[in-house]
């Protein structure tokens, strides 16, 4: 029997802020009993519990876990260094929520990364949990440390702190492990912890880093990666899951005890995107696109809403107003939802998908906050490389749409430190702004209209177009954003309108050494935890500095250094660290988009044109799966 170890957590609460995102028991979470369960998962996102908790990828594996006979599933997150200091001086090890179990007692240990930046929190929750930091040096007894999330499909640079890695989507993945390791455990364990392993790893969609050698060349590239058992692929393939209908997940959405990041309820309207946003990372790696039906969605809101009371819905995608029917989607819940005053968004709306009925539908019954659009490039060339293509007169026709029907703000975003950009293409972000406001000014008749613009740094990823490129240094990336600001507040006339929010170079530098980083990275992150890194996704706990100093202590014996993985431009020739891991793209396809990106030459939506061979569809054995059905979404009849 595993005991909760709750009674002596309850005596470290009082000392610390906010106890209540530990104390679990939130309104439909599921505690099963341990013993008639045979496969434990513990699930974490590694950051705290606000940004955790609403999570959808962890909430939908916690529930399809939970569904199954014989399983269970509870959630753990990081704990804040105030309670850390405690646990370690109390010996209480890494808990879940739900039961206050041990996490070192469960199975399997399923860490989720939308972000490279948690993995030092991965290294202190194992640590808490007493599993050792090395996969190497873990026993039969120890869970199967796995990774999933985004930033899974490079696992290189946590190789040695994982025993596997699933990339794609987990729905079907975790189910299929779970059987595995249902089979090996009631056999006895045959083999230990290395049989379960390559029985997962035979599959060809689990990828267990132990079972590969990765050979360098002098210059400091790899050579190649190779199996080093017998069975184990060449290649490790992405889970994509279709029809989005047969996994109508979460049915019953988490409602969080403590203030969270995200107060509503979302529902996920379709998966992929192929706009091809050459810089999207998560466009490339969730092909092909996968819509949920409007009848699927709408039963999905309706369960959703009953099982939680959230007054807000968000229909969620990667760019949602893209999905066929978004206008039936947004008319057909307002006018369900409009007596009980639901509000719907969006999180974020593509200037040319966007038009003033939609807007309307999507704020009937709630409130009219801003507006946010993403052009991302500050001038038409940039935009050209990237393949955002939308031009300056969409944008402002579409703002000047939003103000003419009672807007009063816009948000832009926008990036800095994209392939082959300029000063000049940055300076002009604030060209861009001047004319949103002056035209606010002109429709609205109004004086208050605000814009922020809003500038995130770019990371080159893998699995897209731009993983050969080299990264604009901080340096660099703060000097330029330095001109914009000063640009925007010497404009007399409009400056004091335009809100001005960038991040400095200096994260952008350490996720860039995450991102494309491989193994020679791990002894970086366990230096930069050792030496008390904690929380890097939040700027008061991140320390550039703290990372600079470990990468100066470890990668010289490598003969590389940070610059070397991050503002260093790729060649075709070079095997780069997740080559092995197969996200259905072609690699000739994403280099040859690399080079159009360098010819500025747009590239259509492959929804609605021929195939550009980018090799997902017949690689994967998956389809594009689109409406329009035909259907609407029919007000619900009430059942007496």
């Amino acid at each position: 029997m595993t005991e909760s170890v709750f009674p002596q957590l309850e005596a470290l609460l009082p000392h610390v802020q906010k106890p209540i995102q530990y104390v679990g028991g939130e309104l439909n979470s599921t505690v099963k009993p341990w013993e008639s369960c045979d496969v434990r998962w513990a699930l974490m996102y590694p950051d705290a519990y606000e940004v955790g908790l609403p999570n959808q990828g962890v909430m939908i594996l916690y529930e399809v876990l939970n569904e199954r006979e014989g399983v269970l599933a509870e959630r753990t997150y990081s704990v804040w260094p105030d309670l850390e200091e405690l646990m370690r001086e109390h010996n209480v090890p890494q808990f879940t929520v739900d039961s206050h179990r041990p996490v070192s007692a469960f199975d399997v240990f399923g860490l989720s990364f939308s972000t490279e930046l948690g993995y030092t929190n991965m290294l202190t929750a194992l640590d808490l949990a007493g599993i050792p930091l090395e996969a190497r040096n873990r026993t039969v007894d120890h869970p199967i440390v796995l990774a999933g999330g985004h930033a899974a499909f490079n696992p290189e640079p946590i190789a040695e702190f994982i025993d596997c890695a699933v990339i794609g989507d987990g729905e079907q993945a975790v189910l299929d492990m779970t059987e595995i390791i249902r089979t090996w455990k009631a056999e006895g364990r045959p083999g230990g912890r290395e049989e379960v392993l390559l029985r997962l790893a035979k599959t060809g969609n689990v990828y267990v880093p132990g079972f590969y050698d990765v050979e360098y060349l002098p210059d400091g590239r790899i050579g190649r990666v190779v199996p080093n058992r017998s069975g184990v692929p060449w290649r490790v393939s992405k889970h994509t899951v279709m029809d989005l209908d047969e996994w109508p997940y979460p049915k019953q959405p988490l409602v969080p005890l403590a203030e969270t990041v995200h107060e509503r309820m979302s529902v996920e309207i379709f998966r992929g995107c192929t706009r091809g946003c050459r810089f999207c990372q998560a466009g490339m790696i969730t092909r092909p696109v996968r819509e949920r039906s409007i009848t699927g969605i709408g039963e999905m809101v309706e369960k959703g809403l009953k099982a939680t009371g959230f007054e807000e819905v968000g229909l969620l995608s990667l760019s949602s107003a893209d999905h066929t029917e978004i206008a039936d989607i947004a008319k057909g819940l307002a006018d369900r939802y409009s007596d009980d005053k639901v509000g719907l968004s969006l999180p974020s709306t593509r200037v040319d998908a966007f038009n003033v009925d939609l807007a309307n539908e999507l704020t009937r019954n709630g409130r009219r906050s801003g507006l946010t659009f993403a052009p991302e490039g500050g001038s038409e060339r940039m935009r050209k490389v990237i393949n955002k293509m939308v031009s300056e007169e969409d944008l402002i026709r579409t703002v000047a749409t939003a103000y003419g029907n009672g807007w009063r703000q816009v948000k832009l975003y926008f990036m800095c430190g994209l392939p082959t950009e300029t000063d000049e293409d940055v300076l002009q972000i604030g060209d861009m702004a001047v004319n949103v406001i002056a035209k606010g000014r002109e429709v609205s008749g109004q004086n208050d209209i605000r814009c922020t613009v809003s500038i995130g740094g770019f990371v080159p990823k893998p699995h897209t177009p731009f993983q050969w490129a080299p990264q604009l240094s901080a340096e660099e990336t703060d000097a330029r954003l330095g001109k914009l600001r000063d640009k925007i507040r010497g404009d007399k006339k409009y400056g004091r309108s335009i809100g001005f929010r960038y991040h400095d170079g200096k994260p952008g530098i350490v996720e860039g050494l995450l991102s494309r980083g491989d193994r020679r990275i791990g002894d970086v992150i366990r230096a930069v935890y050792e030496s008390g890194g904690r929380f890097d996704g939040w700027r008061e706990h991140f320390s550039y500095d703290r990372w600079m100093e470990a990468a100066e202590k470890t990668l010289p014996a490598y003969g590389v250094d940070v610059a070397w993985y991050t503002t260093r431009e790729r060649t075709y020739e070079e095997v780069l660290p997740w080559d092995h891991l197969d996200s259905g793209l072609d690699k000739d396809w994403l280099w040859e988009d690399w080079q159009d990106a360098l010819d500025e030459t747009e590239v259509d939506d492959c929804r609605w044109t021929p195939c550009f061979d980018c090799g997902v569809c017949p690689q994967m054995q998956t389809e594009i799966q689109i409406g329009p059905t035909g259907k609407k979404l029919l007000p619900l009849s009430v059942v007496k």
